[in-house]
């Protein structure tokens, strides 16, 4: 098997999670309530929504892809891969949750994407 495959499931289900999670959130309407104990009983619920609790164990299945790619990779070079996970969430999160578009997040990412081709190549 390809040992960037490892990489791949690593960002795959990391983005996953976080696009879930706010897809989720969002559709909810989730105000958190002010009180600390309020806090802790209503994130407990959350948890067991099964849209939240997929981002929950998808974070889970991220690491048992890295903790594979760690086999595989040296970690300097493994690691830079995962700068492609804020890439991937602003694309998503503008075409599926209506998030914001502005050049700066543009240049922003593009400076990313240089900086693991510089990373990873050199």
């Amino acid at each position: 098997m390809n040992p960037y495959f490892y990489i791949f499931g690593t960002l795959f289900f990391t983005v996953y999670g976080q696009i879930v999670l706010k897809w989720r959130l969002s559709g909810l309407k989730v105000i958190l309530p002010e009180g600390f104990s309020e806090k802790i009983v209503y994130l407990t619920k959350l948890i067991f929504d099964p849209f939240i609790f997929s981002g929950f164990a998808s974070a889970f299945i991220a690491s048992l892809f890295w903790m594979a790619a760690m086999t595989k990779f040296e970690i300097t070079q493994a690691y830079p891969f995962m700068s492609l996970a804020p890439a991937l969430v602003f694309v998503i999160g503008i075409l599926f949750l209506g998030e914001t578009f502005s050049i700066g997040k543009v240049l922003g990412l593009g400076l990313i994407i240089i900086g693991i081709v510089v990373t990873v190549k050199y």
